[in-house]
């Protein structure tokens, strides 16, 4: 069902590029197959644990979830650390410890600074003293449960040089090995020209781009972008099968992962599109709904 799907809705969508970039017989056979799409833990189990922390690592990996998103972002002085928002005073005690240093940016405070930070208390007294844990921490806590990562670069316009950085980190971590680069690592952003900067420093790592552009668009993200990333309130059957008629830089059919679902329904409904990816603050129910 998917397969006639999906050549039907890229021919009606697509015109002449459908005919330029066909559907691959692996994809279609995938999609015929009723293959499950791929179940990834955005900000680690972050409904079971504070997002972003080693803690949500670990309630991953206890529920057998084997992928792990995170965002990246960098204090003032060069370290790179695991945060969502480019302000502390949301998931941390900054307000409290550092009352005259508002609005609390993380590129504003130090590394040390945001080590004494208490990450876990707010969302609930089990997790107090969860720290803002370092780019090389996490990676350590992924690799530790032998899980693979989504690496979100996060505010690159307020971070320049992010790219090169993070990538550095990776390497120096063992992250940009053979292994990963085949099947453990993606790095992903809204940032057009953060993801492309990723893709010519690194070519052979996956990128995705996050965002819905317009399929007109996306031939030209197909050059250095292996997925589009899209949240599922924007996603159709339509749009799934148009981007994954394009073959991204590493010769195969552009992936789109959906965020965030939470519940059965959304995951069962993008599972339908032909998603090839969910990123879920609860990815056990996710799993449960789609046969993971």
């Amino acid at each position: 069902m998917h397969a006639r799907a999906v050549a039907a809705s890229t021919t009606a969508l697509l015109g002449t590029a459908a005919l330029l970039f066909p559907i691959s017989p692996a994809r279609a056979t995938a999609a015929a197959d009723g293959s499950a799409p791929l179940v990834i833990a955005h900000r680690g189990a972050s409904a079971y644990a504070p997002e972003n922390t080693l803690a949500a690592v670990d309630a991953a990996a206890e529920l057998g979830i084997r992928w792990v998103e995170n965002d990246v972002q960098r204090t003032r002085d060069g370290e790179l650390v695991v945060l969502h928002d480019d302000s502390l005073r949301r998931t941390t005690d900054a307000e409290e410890v550092f009352p005259d240093r508002a609005p609390w940016k993380v590129g504003d405070f130090t590394a040390a600074e945001i080590a004494r930070l208490d990450a876990g208390s707010w969302f609930g007294p089990a997790y107090e003293g969860a720290r803002v844990p370092t780019l090389e921490q996490f990676l350590h806590r992924v690799d530790h449960h032998h899980q693979k990562l989504l690496l979100e670069i996060k505010n690159p316009e307020l971070y320049p040089g992010i790219e090169r950085q993070t990538l550095k980190v990776l390497g120096n971590e063992g992250w940009l090995d053979r292994p990963h680069r085949a099947g453990r690592l993606i790095v992903q952003s809204f940032s057009a020209d953060s993801v492309r900067t990723v893709h010519e420093l690194k070519p052979g790592v996956k990128t995705g781009l996050l965002g819905t552009p317009p399929v007109a668009d996306v031939p030209a993200h197909a050059g250095y972008a292996d997925q589009i990333n899209t949240s599922h309130r924007s996603l159709s059957l339509a749009y799934v099968a148009s981007v994954q008629a394009f073959t991204g830089p590493h010769g195969r059919p552009l992936e789109v992962f959906a965020w965030t679902v939470d519940d059965a329904e959304t995951a069962r409904r993008v599972t339908g599109y032909g998603v090839d990816g969910v990123i879920s603050n609860r990815p056990d129910v996710v799993r449960e709904a789609v046969g993971r």
